[in-house]
């Protein structure tokens, strides 16, 4: 009965993944505030909804530069044409560049993706009921990635229990079937994660989806940009730059 102790822990695993991945579709579910019939959505705020901080961060420096404020080198490096930020968002792409006006566009969306006007956009975003709250989204997602850490291992602690020589008459068949009881556990949290849950594992509320999806992107560069991300954009110097350096962050 040796192969009891790959049972336990694979069990407690199961159980303790699932139950938190429980409590966090319940913290999902709680009612949200329900958004304005009359809603528009800024560029800005369509870029949040659609791909989070770092599209909003790509929408900035893609007006700017557009605007001939701000030249983007293919080589990954932007240069500071005028100094002055019209808004918020402008002045924290200034500031990410620093004082001597030229930045690795990969720090300067960093930067960007970090600072304060970007943190308020998706506190109003999130208060208007568009926006899926911080807590909410990573507090899923981190309980998506335990319970399939679980099912791994449960895999894992199955091929050990089937290779280590047992006790008893215990037989394989017997040990698999005892193993697949956590596993499928796992598996149709999974299932069912990926149908009630996944909506609040991205940017947009489903308000938001709603939203995003009554745009219409066609014969505006930067509102293509917000909602589709890179592949909208034509130059392909352009995209070069803004692609420098972005396989370092997570959110794309």
């Amino acid at each position: 009965m040796f192969w009891v102790l790959f049972l336990l822990p694979a069990i407690v695993a199961a159980g303790l993944s699932c139950g938190r991945l429980c409590l966090a579709a319940v913290a999902a579910a709680r009612p949200q505030p329900r958004p304005e019939q009359d809603q528009s959505l800024s560029c800005y705020e369509a870029a949040f909804l659609a791909g989070g901080p770092y599209r909003v961060a790509d929408l900035t420096l893609v007006s700017m530069h557009r605007a001939r404020r701000l030249l983007l080198a293919h080589t990954g490096w932007a240069t500071v044409v005028d100094p002055e930020g019209r808004d918020d968002l402008e002045r924290s792409v200034l500031t990410a560049i620093g004082p001597g006006g030229q930045e690795r566009i990969a720090a300067i969306r960093s930067g960007t993706a970090a600072a304060d006007a970007v943190r308020a956009l998706a506190d109003r975003l999130a208060g208007a009921g568009l926006a899926v709250p911080d807590a909410v989204r990573s507090g899923v997602s981190s309980s998506v990635r335990a319970v399939r850490g679980a099912a791994l291992l449960i895999a894992a602690l199955a091929l050990a229990a089937l290779l280590t020589p047992g006790e008893g008459d215990t037989g394989r068949a017997e040990i698999a079937a005892w193993f697949a009881l956590p596993l499928v556990l796992t598996l149709g949290c999974l299932a069912i994660a990926r149908l009630e849950v996944h909506p609040y594992t991205r940017w947009a509320s489903p308000d938001g989806q709603r939203l995003l999806g009554g745009l219409d992107p066609a014969g505006d560069p930067l509102t293509a940009l917000a909602v589709r991300g890179l592949r909208a954009v034509d130059d392909p110097q352009l995209r070069s730059a803004l692609s420098s350096g972005r396989f370092t962050h997570r959110s794309q």
